[in-house]
């Protein structure tokens, strides 16, 4: 059996579906791996690395899926590369399938069996596997550096002789994974950090990591989370009392991250036109929900805007400004979970369709989308 990565053919993908370490650990589980030449390079992984760890090198995308059994991704397979792909094969990866529901069936039709990775239910026993968390870590430190890069005064309060520079005002707004960790790296960088959520269980996180937790106290906001952990949706009451809490808050802040979005839908607006004008000239607001429409109607995707006075940060795959580390975590996530797809003792593929893993991710099969939140639909 074959397991196989490529190198990613999407514009600013430098990230790498395994690494020199995973490989090793894939090939003990009994089976062969191969690589495309170039694979790792925008993470910078060598191919010599690859071949050292027990890798076969090939020359192309397209010889390199033809031979595969699984073929491990960052994100989704393109057209070209889903018809390379052996009929049976199976690809985990990235998937995005509410946000690209053609690419799903194109890899029905293409007759693979495709995992969605950000799909990974939330339960104890998936945490080990589970990308968004491991990449959003990484994108809640990143968007907090972006940012004190493109600040022009210093994180810290600093006592000088020559007087007292007072440490920067940093607002997080939604206390996720990304967001704790923006929060974290805030303190740590010696900033005055608040932070608010839809969800009141956020409040003790956010409190330990020494913030100021701000948020509207409502009925509907001890209902504000899904059972998989993630922030419902909430009403226009909720909405309107939110944003003059936030209104109030906001002329204080120096830095502003935003980091809210709802799985399948587009960001929810948090940062106002109104609210940009408000914030003191030189300000900074980072904006991770860029991809997904934003948190700021005045943020670009893939543009530093300047808007007010106020630059605006749009990054988009913020995880692979930090291939590396990004790609190290993706990677294990990728190992832990085909861990499970595989029969180490006979080295061939043993999946268990009723695992709650699997069903949880996996997208199509035989032809056909069998994922209940996208089937029939």
């Amino acid at each position: 059996m074959k397991v196989a990565i490529i190198k990613e053919s999407r514009d600013g993908e430098p990230r790498v579906a395994a690494t020199p370490e995973t490989v090793k650990k894939i090939k003990a589980l009994g089976t062969e791996f191969i690589v495309e030449q170039g694979a790792g390079a925008g993470s910078y992984f060598s191919d010599d690395d690859y071949r050292e760890a027990g890798a076969e090198l090939m020359p192309s995308a397209a010889t390199t899926l033809g031979d595969a059994d699984i073929v491990l991704k960052v994100l989704r397979p393109t057209t070209d590369e889903l018809s390379s792909m052996k009929p049976g094969a199976i690809v985990a990866a990235i998937m995005s399938p509410f946000t690209d529901r053609a690419a799903t069936e194109a890899a029905a039709s293409a007759n693979v069996t495709a995992f969605a990775m950000e799909l990974m239910p939330r339960i104890t026993r998936a945490q080990a596997m589970d990308v968004l968390s491991s990449q959003s870590n990484l994108a809640g430190y990143k968007a907090v550096v972006d940012a004190c890069a493109a600040f022009h005064r210093a994180f810290p309060m600093m006592m000088t002789a020559a007087g007292t520079i007072p440490a920067a005002r940093v607002f997080v707004m939604g206390a996720g994974v990304a967001g704790l960790q923006a929060v974290a790296t805030a303190r740590r960088l010696g900033a005055i950090v608040s932070a608010t959520d839809v969800r009141p269980a956020a409040a003790e996180q956010v409190e330990s990591l020494g913030a100021t937790f701000v948020m509207v106290e409502s009925e509907e906001a001890a209902e504000a989370e899904t059972t998989g952990g993630y922030a419902k949706e909430m009403s226009e009451d909720y909405k309107r009392k939110q944003a003059e809490l936030i209104a109030s808050h906001m002329p204080k802040q120096d830095v502003v991250i935003t980091t809210a979005l709802i799985p399948g839908r587009p960001a929810p607006v948090l940062v106002t036109e109104e609210h940009v004008k408000s914030m003191k000239p030189g300000s900074i607001i980072v904006d991770l929900a860029v991809e997904a429409g934003g948190n700021c109607p005045l943020s670009q995707a893939g543009e530093v805007v300047e808007a007010y006075g106020v630059t605006i940060i749009g990054h988009t795959n913020v995880p692979g400004r930090l291939a590396v580390d990004a790609s190290s975590l993706y990677a294990r996530n990728l190992l832990n979970f085909i861990s499970l797809l595989i029969d180490e003792e006979k080295g061939e593929v043993a999946i268990d369709w009723d695992d709650e893993i699997i069903k949880g991710t996996c997208l199509t099969r035989e032809g056909k989308i069998i994922h209940p939140a996208l089937a029939g639909s």
